[in-house]
């Protein structure tokens, strides 16, 4: 029980590593005007960052009022 963050941080590279796998098609995506090609995995690492930004945002301003 004593090296549960490593058991956790392996279990979580096991799952990253899986979605990576699974994801790794070109997708077409359209931003605006602007259309992109990239793999399926770019695109939701861009989305899981901007959401966490976002959060961190959010979460920062509405502990301040």
């Amino acid at each position: 029980m004593k090296n549960w963050k490593l058991w956790a941080a392996v279990a979580l590279a096991v799952l990253i590593g899986i979605v990576v796998l699974q994801n790794t098609d070109s997708v077409e995506t359209r931003v605006l005007w602007i259309t992109m090609t990239m793999p399926r995995v770019l695109l939701l690492l861009i989305t899981l960052l901007v959401g966490v930004v976002i959060g961190m945002l959010l979460g920062n301003r509405l502990r301040k009022t």
